[in-house]
């Protein structure tokens, strides 16, 4: 950063040498990015004053527009590196910014000092630092009460900073407050990232978490009793079941049986399987999710703590994957959970008594495919608060029991989960996640004998996914937030020569597919209030809409002759492939039993697709019409977006392994599956990702290779 004074700063344990670019705490070297390096220098520099984001931006990213969620995963990164108790030296300015409040001691400045001038005036310096100190105190103690005064509820709905509650490496999930909302457990895979186990953390303090579990298992879903003395939770595996165990520590009693989950589960692949327990207000009962037996839909059953008897309370249609998250409302009365379909995740809510659910959300009527993470109730059981991607990130909503339109809520930050609320109301949790994305490429076994290992092809610390090989194979197309927006760009086929080809900005854009001469390249893009299909010249230019009707057009593909483009909509009611003139003209619906995505087969006489996100199954049609078949549906596949089809048979990865997944090979031929390559780390399930170059010789995939969540806290919540 040319505008960084060059400097040498000590403030806790941590060493600053800018002219270096060197950061050290003791004799530890840390690492950081230069972007993350540069941030640090800036908040240090700036005295304890407020930074503005927009004064931070412009100082990292100088003649470039990004985004906020730039510098969001910026200051994340900054303080993961600072660890539990550093983490709290950047204070977070809603609406504005941040603030560095450590101590920094300035030790090339006290070393330039005169010394015989030091001498002369320490007694006048002593004096006057004494007077500074105090005024200091005192303005910073007026400063305090009337942050606090500002912070606190009031008609004009003022809150308090955001705030981490945890910064351990690796993943922190599922959190849920005690009783009095002074704690809070959630599940940590530890600090080597392999076992999820249930720990207790003191909101606001900075000590080690208390370990409640320990088994070789994972565990999820802790909640606590309504007395605060024990948390249940969930457990996988052989030793499966629900579980009470004391809130500080000792012996686990088993309340119950579940059915296990293995990878996936009718289509739902469930990590930590399935969500959330709920304790009644009165103690009497868990609310879980579980299925009668194995490849049943998920259910949610009411499970009685004392005498382990379960009672199903929803029945889920055949046509659903299941359902999960309960949540028991504060009187008790009312059950809310989420049900998955096929055409996205929706919040429902029943009587305990039983009873026909009512919808309470419609999220793929807002956006295909889109689905919510998690939920939780007001207090006075008015609003179920809930985060969704039904705009394209994940947000955080509210909703009303009553009936409504979600709104949502004012916090700054995206990419946002399994919302919690303190049993007072005033504090709101959250997950908070990090992710990089990039793409890499493996060469296929038999074009060169021994199978190797994955190369990262195309990477940087942005997020860069959806690639596609062209029709020859000498170029690749792609979605990059490199430029601060999710926009389409193409590079050579190694990877080298990345250029953009639009700057819609501001926009959700994805799902870039090649014509089959080369020269377009159809695309999703939420240019406006809808996600609709758009064409851009391979060689850039201005885009233009292929349609423009009311609801959500998506995951576009070409007809082998270039005369159709192929797309998901729920315009019918429910979400089927349709398909429209790549010149533009009237849709014609092409699937009626649900689909989402697909292609048309080298030959041009099948259209193969999948019918939505976490379904399993790869299906095709006649191009003319006529009666669909599952091709196959062996280790889940089409369950993620990560599948091809060539004229020999169809590529997908498995999702029977999701962290060590697998690419495998279905012959048309033979009707035999036979394994590719094993990949290096988790895929994203999500985000569309997977291309076979033409001549078969290489596949590229979507990879996450870093990947960590934190649980947030807002006080005074309203």
């Amino acid at each position: 950063m040319s505008t960084a004074a060059p400097g040498l700063y000590e403030f806790g344990p941590f060493r600053m040498d800018v002219q270096r670019r060197a950061f050290t705490r003791g004799d530890h070297v840390i690492s950081l990015p230069p972007k993350t390096f540069d941030l640090l220098v800036l908040l240090v520099q700036s005295d304890g004053r407020a930074v503005s984001k927009q004064e931070l931006m412009t100082a990292l990213w100088p003649e470039v527009f990004v985004e906020e969620a730039n510098l969001s995963f910026q200051i994340s990164t900054l303080r993961k590196a600072l660890g539990e108790s550093g983490s709290h030296w950047i204070e977070t300015l809603p609406k504005h910014g941040y603030r560095f409040v450590a101590t920094v001691r300035d030790v090339q400045a006290e070393a330039d000092a005169p010394v015989e001038s030091s001498r002369r005036n320490r007694r006048p310096a002593f004096a006057i630092a004494l007077v500074l100190v105090l005024v200091a105190a005192t303005a910073f103690g007026l400063y305090r009460f009337l942050d606090r005064s500002r912070s606190a509820p009031n008609d004009s709905g003022g809150k308090s900073a955001v705030v981490p509650v945890t910064r351990f490496p690796g993943r922190e999930t599922q959190p849920a407050f005690s009783p009095d909302g002074n704690q809070m457990a959630f599940v940590w895979d530890g600090s080597d990232e392999n076992n999820a186990d249930i720990y207790v953390k003191l909101i606001g303090a900075g000590e080690t978490p208390l370990q409640l579990t320990t088994n070789p298992a994972p565990d999820h879903s802790p909640v606590w009793s309504p007395d605060g003395r024990y948390v249940a939770f969930a457990r996988e595996g052989e030793a499966g079941g629900i579980y009470l165990v004391p809130a500080l520590g000792g012996a686990e009693r088993k309340v119950g049986d579940i059915v296990p989950t293995r990878g996936y589960h009718r289509g739902a692949y469930y990590q930590f399987a399935r969500n959330t327990l709920s304790y009644s207000p009165d103690g009497k009962y868990l609310a879980v999710a579980d299925s009668n037996a194995p490849g049943e839909p998920f259910s949610i059953f009411l499970l009685e703590v004392e005498t382990r008897k379960k009672l199903r309370l929803t029945f889920p249609p055949a046509a659903s994957v299941g359902d999960d998250s309960p949540a028991f409302s504060p009187d008790g009365q009312t059950l809310a959970f989420a049900r998955l379909m096929a055409g996205g995740k929706d919040i429902y809510v029943v009587p305990v008594t039983g009873g026909e659910p009512r919808p309470l959300t419609s999220e793929s009527t807002v956006r295909p495919g889109a689905f919510t993470d998690g939920l939780a109730w007001t207090t006075d059981g008015r609003e179920i608060i809930f985060a969704s991607n039904r705009t394209g990130s994940f947000l955080l909503w509210r909703v009303p029991l009553a009936g409504g339109a979600p709104t949502r809520i004012d916090v700054d930050t995206q990419d946002v989960s399994r919302p919690a609320i303190s049993r007072h109301g005033n504090r709101l949790a959250w997950i908070q996640t990090l992710s990089d994305r990039n793409i890499w490429r493996v060469e296929v076994p038999g074009t060169a004998g021994q199978p190797t290992a994955p190369t990262r092809l195309i990477a940087s610390t942005a997020s860069d996914s959806n690639p596609q090989y062209s029709p020859d194979g000498k170029r690749i197309v792609f979605i990059s937030t490199r430029s601060g927006n999710s926009e389409i760009w193409v590079s050579d086929r190694d990877g080298r020569n990345p250029m953009p080809l639009t700057n819609i900005g501001g926009a959700s854009t994805g799902t870039p597919r090649w014509s089959p001469d080369a020269r377009e390249i159809a695309f999703d893009s939420m240019d406006g209030s809808n996600r609709d299909i758009y064409i851009v010249s391979s060689n850039g230019g201005k885009h233009r809409r292929l349609m423009s009707e009311p609801g959500e057009d998506t995951c576009p593909s070409w007809s082998r002759d270039g005369r159709w483009i192929y797309f998901a909509s729920g315009r019918a009611g429910t979400l089927q492939v349709w398909k429209t003139p790549s010149a533009g003209g009237r849709a014609v619906q092409v699937t009626t039993q649900g689909g989402f995505e697909g292609f048309e087969s080298p030959d041009g006489k099948y259209f193969y697709y999948a019918k939505g996100r976490d379904v399993p199954g790869i299906w095709r049609i006649p191009v003319e019409g006529g009666v669909e078949t599952l091709v196959v549906d062996h280790h889940g596949a089409g369950f993620w977006r990560s599948w091809a089809v060539t004229e020999e048979g169809i590529y997908f990865v498995t999702a029977e392994m999701p962290t060590r997944p697998i690419i495998e090979f279905f012959s048309f031929a033979t009707g035999d599956v036979m394994q590719v390559a094993i990949l290096e780390r988790p895929i994203h399930p999500r985000i569309w990702g997977f291309s076979v170059s033409p001549d078969r010789r290489w596949i590229l995939y979507t990879q996450i290779d870093q990947s960590s969540s934190d649980i947030m806290l807002m006080e005074n919540f309203r």
